[in-house]
């Protein structure tokens, strides 16, 4: 701006040009910081150089002899720019020579006055509400609108929309994307407004599934129990949305039903059920206050229908970490009233999948605490230690931990498959505890 003919040409030899720049940086700091009418009324400026001082001795009278630190008042500033008919202001004149000066602390008050605004959850679904209140919802809000609370704002409004449409009965994400936004493609992985569905989708399964008292619930942090995270694709199947719903179906075995001509599977054989069957036309779950027995291997429900075939106890399996066709089916069985018990691999791994599986989908232990891994080592074959040092909190049983640190041996789910079979084949009481 110092081009410009409506600047007083004097003022731009004594203040403007690079030489002065520097000097000009600090001066416009001070009304960045403390505005114009601020009650700081005056300034140091430190390490001045030598043509630095002659400008400001030039313009406000200083003594000849230089000094490198100067405190500046800036109604003696204004007065003398006033008098030299160069300016009215200080602030005026490094305006008018390098352009406009931002108060940072009222852009700053602004700029929270209006993130205030769109966080107040006015209007907005109730699962928006919620998560808003969330110590970390704010600040994923502004990384997926890259700091503009006009984006913001819209993408709130876009989730809301969302929302308002689940749950769904196994409908496609895409058509859900196209139905409600208008664009298949805008639930997305990576998509804006889907990292804000899914954030408040999964706080609002957090906080409905949290039945612990704080005192437990730090206990179960202490021991690296936390709830799990979950995939994209299984929170949206909780909310009975699909993507890629024919991938991992659910392997089970005698799962009963209300109506067994409409059994998924014959007596005796296994069964595969698609998270597209599941979310769609779920069958009419015959379960209430009875056991269903999960295991994390397939090899477990092939043996059991070798053996036992159409006299096994009802048989779910997580496949390793379960998918969302896992996860739905097993929280199907849950709400109709089912007892969960689950077993895993003893290594850590499966105290992994285990801890997640326990959590996510309400399941207690099936031969999975620690007498049962100490009972399979006195049958399992001689080998070397084969366990990694870095163990893992076993969340139902913390002895579980320690006696696999102790031995440092891993058992397969395999090699403890007689046990588990003769549970399947008895009617066993529900454990306590």
């Amino acid at each position: 701006m110092a081009n410009d003919p409506s600047i007083d040409p004097r003022l731009i030899r004594r203040l403007g040009g690079t030489e002065l720049a520097g000097l000009r940086q600090r001066m416009r700091r001070h009304f960045e910081r403390h505005g114009r009418g601020s009650e700081k009324t005056g300034f140091h400026l430190t390490s001045l150089s030598a043509v630095e001082y002659e400008a400001l001795a030039l313009l406000i009278g200083l003594p000849p002899r230089p000094t490198r630190s100067v405190r500046i008042d800036v109604a003696q500033f204004d007065t003398a720019l006033q008098e030299a008919g160069m300016a009215n202001s200080l602030h005026e004149a490094l305006e008018a020579l390098d352009g406009p000066i931002v108060n940072r602390t009222e852009a700053k008050a602004e700029l929270q006055l209006r993130w205030s605004s769109v966080t107040d959850g006015q209007g907005l679904h109730p699962s928006l509400c919620a998560w808003l209140q969330g110590s970390s919802a704010v600040g994923l809000l502004k990384r997926v609108s890259k700091q503009e609370p006009q984006t913001a704002h819209l993408l709130l409004q876009q989730a809301h929309v969302v929302l308002q449409r689940l749950p769904a009965q196994g409908l496609t994400r895409a058509q859900l994307a196209a139905d409600a936004l208008g664009n298949a493609h805008a639930l997305d992985n990576g998509q804006a407004v889907a990292t804000v569905v899914l954030a408040a989708l999964q706080h609002g399964a957090s906080t409905d599934e949290q039945e612990q008292s704080p005192s437990e619930e730090a206990t179960d942090e202490a021991d690296g129990a936390r709830r799990p995270s979950e995939r994209a694709r299984d929170i949206w199947a909780r909310s009975g949305v699909l993507v890629n719903e024919l991938a991992r179906p659910a392997l089970f075995l005698n799962l009963p039903v209300r109506t067994p001509s409409n059994a998924p599977a014959a007596p005796g054989e296994p069964g595969y059920l698609s998270l597209r069957r599941l979310l769609r036309t779920p069958p009419a779950w015959d379960v209430a206050d009875q056991i269903i027995y999960v295991c994390e291997n397939p090899n477990i429900v092939s043996i059991a229908a070798d053996r036992l075939g159409a006299a096994c106890a009802p048989l779910v399996c997580t496949d390793g970490m379960p998918a969302a066709a896992q996860r739905v089916l097993l929280k199907q069985l849950s709400d109709a009233g089912a007892q969960l018990r689950y077993h895993g691999d003893f290594d850590w791994a499966g105290i992994h999948i285990a801890n997640n599986v326990m959590k996510l989908c309400r399941c207690g232990p099936w031969r999975f605490g620690s007498e049962h891994y100490l009972q399979a080592l006195e049958t399992a074959p001689p080998k070397d230690r084969d366990l990694e040092e870095t163990a893992v909190a076993a969340s139902w049983d913390q002895a579980l931990t320690e006696s696999m640190q102790s031995h440092g041996i891993s058992i397969a789910e395999e090699a403890v498959a007689s046990l588990l079979v003769n549970d399947l084949r008895q009617s066993m009481p529900l454990p306590v505890g």
